[in-house]
């Protein structure tokens, strides 16, 4: 997928919320706010694919021991991800469910996508992350 082509993706999704946006920015970044739910794109030059992010949680400091491997376990355990899979960003301390895209997808596949990334994103950042914190905190 070049970057042409991810960003007229990034458009159609946009305009389809009544939301017209630039897409990506020149470095290849863009983001929404749909209801409740956070989407982050991220176009990868090198290997020519879209991600596409749904935010679980951005903690203040890095994730106490135990934290991530709770997350990883309930992907594991087969807690629905909306087709994404967990994805800890280092550099702004979150937590996504992130899948990505090498080939241009159908305009309705991909918001059927988009809405399945974003509603898994709902149940992990309330269901989940209670359930891993009283595992990993005892509370």
């Amino acid at each position: 997928m070049t970057f042409e082509e991810a960003q007229r993706v990034v458009q159609a999704f946009m305009n389809s919320f009544k939301q017209p946006s630039e897409g990506l920015n020149a470095q290849g970044f863009g983001g929404a706010v749909i209801g409740d739910g956070q989407l982050y794109f991220e176009y990868h030059g090198k290997t020519q694919r879209l991600e596409t992010s749904a935010l679980i949680h951005k903690f203040r400091d890095a994730p106490k021991p135990g934290v991530l491997e709770g997350f990883q376990a309930e992907e594991k355990a087969g807690t629905p991800t909306g087709g994404g899979a967990v994805d800890y960003e280092v550099e702004n301390k979150s937590l996504f469910l992130s899948r990505y895209y090498e080939q241009v997808p159908p305009q309705e596949a991909f918001q059927e996508d988009m809405k399945k990334l974003l509603a898994a994103s709902a149940v992990w950042s309330d269901e989940v992350l209670d359930r891993v914190a009283t595992r990993v905190f005892g509370k």
